[in-house]
């Protein structure tokens, strides 16, 4: 059986940026990097996904009437059942591929937090040692974001204005 994604928000569809890549999300994507100092909360994606059977960021398409953190603490809550009270943003990375983009938030967990798989989108979800990170089976375009959010995790997020754009 084919799971077809449920087509409740105004951002869900496919989009062609300025660069011909295809992407989820008709007003760009956001995810939640989680970090509790020294491990991140990432997603085993279900197989039926993009790219999936990887390791990612709870995350995805953003509706016309979001901010990106609004975005990004709401996939996390679908995905995850993470509570948005329950993490404080500290600085966000962006992926810009004109006309399309995907924002990462990173942010500090201000409690003990007990990630779990929420939906259909996620095999798993828990907590990994950031040194653990790169040897995981990762999503293309989180492998390739890896580096620059591990370097704005390890240098102090806090203040560094993290942007990018790596060609996610």
């Amino acid at each position: 059986m084919r799971y077809e994604p449920r087509m409740s928000g105004d951002g869900n569809g496919w989009v062609e940026c300025a660069l011909g890549h295809r992407h989820w999300g008709r007003f760009g994507a956001a995810g939640l990097l989680i970090t509790d100092g020294a491990r991140v909360v990432l997603q085993h994606r279900a197989p039926w996904t993009h790219d999936g059977d990887t390791w990612a960021l709870p995350g995805g398409a953003r509706d016309s009437h979001e901010d990106v953190l609004t975005a990004a603490l709401r996939e996390a809550a679908e995905e995850a059942a993470l509570d948005p009270s329950s993490v404080a943003p500290i600085d966000e990375w962006v992926d810009d591929h004109g006309g399309w983009s995907y924002t990462t938030v990173v942010a500090q967990a201000l409690v003990e937090l007990k990630p779990r798989a929420a939906n259909a989108e996620s095999l798993d979800v828990r907590w990994w040692s950031i040194d653990e990170v790169g040897a995981l089976p990762l999503h293309r375009a989180f492998a390739i974001a890896w580096p620059s959010l591990r370097d704005l995790l390890e240098h102090g997020a806090a203040g560094r204005g993290g942007r990018g754009r790596p060609g996610r």
